[in-house]
């Protein structure tokens, strides 16, 4: 797993122009990594003698991302071919008229060897990180924290003002089923779910509606409370102890911070022990502390594996 970096925004099919910026590239993806032509890695086709390999396709098919996310599989399989096939005319093209001599071209092929070594070292570093015992740890620490905390389930009406809310309130203490009433009368986005908002903890609501609610007994209804967004009348469903999910429901979230937390750790470390000097800073003006790549910009708290995603309105 690699940390995020900006996405390639070339196609699986290349202009003349674009798929010579492919082919610069193409020397660093493919240099020092010979592969075996056998049953595992079958070539797939030759240009002008130079094998195409199944282990090329699955880079290029890294490499070039969202552009294939909509394809079929037969469609993705014959792009992808097709544009190594064209990247491949066009570098040889490329090197024959001595591109790679050029300045920029050594600029750009020195900045991608570096790209690519980055990653590859933080891909690593990242899947060493994570192991079984990590990764649990890091479930139960964050189970620890909201096992027990009071959630709530309610539904609410939002309109514009409180002799709108009071009229609202009448018609339900007058026997309106509130889900419809919600449907017909309610501002909220989820008014077309009769104004649910699902289980939700009292730091997930802007105060003023959280102190209703959670005041509130399941089955009651609440007088007009007035937000920044407008007056609701609120309706408590449920109420109950928040328990964290089952592991296997977050792993992949979980997987995911412990692979990122290593990741801007082992930047920070090399950081502290490397010589980093600022030519774009005032003379004896120390570099901000923050001012890291990408690859160490990365949210490293304590994930909250029980957060529930549907927001409302009224959330902060």
């Amino acid at each position: 797993m690699t940390t995020s970096f900006p996405e390639t925004k070339t196609g699986p099919r290349l202009g003349l122009a674009s798929a010579a910026v492919a082919g610069c590239l193409a020397m660093v993806l493919f240099a020092g990594s010979p592969v075996r032509a056998d049953d595992a890695n079958p070539v797939l086709a030759k240009v002008n003698g130079s094998e195409i390999h199944q282990s090329d396709m699955a880079i290029a098919e890294e490499e070039l991302g969202p552009s294939l996310e909509k394809m079929d599989p037969a469609t993705k399989q014959e792009n992808l071919l097709a544009f190594l096939i064209d990247m491949k005319l066009v570098a040889k093209a490329a090197e024959d008229k001595k591109v790679e001599d050029s300045e920029e071209f050594k600029k750009r092929l020195a900045f991608a060897r570096s790209r690519l070594l980055m990653d590859s070292l933080l891909a690593n570093e990242g899947k060493a990180a994570t192991t079984d015992e990590a990764m649990k740890k890091v479930y139960e620490d964050a189970a620890k924290q909201i096992t027990g905390e009071q959630e709530v389930r309610a539904r609410h009406i939002l309109v514009e003002t409180e002799d709108e809310a009071k009229e609202v309130e009448k018609e339900l203490k007058a026997g309106a089923d509130f889900a419809e009433l919600a449907k017909k009368k309610s501002k909220d986005p989820g008014a077309s779910d009769g104004g649910d908002l699902g289980f939700f903890t009292k730091d997930q609501m802007v105060p003023e509606f959280s102190a209703v609610a959670f005041s509130l007994e399941p089955g009651k209804i609440s007088d007009p409370v007035k937000s920044q967004f407008g007056w609701h009348v609120i309706k408590v469903e449920e109420k109950r102890n928040r328990k964290a999910p089952d592991f296997d429901q977050v792993k992949g979230q979980i997987e995911t911070y412990v692979t990122r937390k290593a990741q801007a750790d082992y930047v920070a470390k090399l950081r502290e022990s490397a010589k980093i000097e600022r030519m774009d800073q005032a003379a004896n003006t120390p570099a901000t502390p923050d001012a890291k790549p990408d690859a160490a910009k990365t949210d490293t708290k304590s994930p909250d594996a029980a957060k529930d995603s549907k927001m409302a309105p009224a959330k902060k």
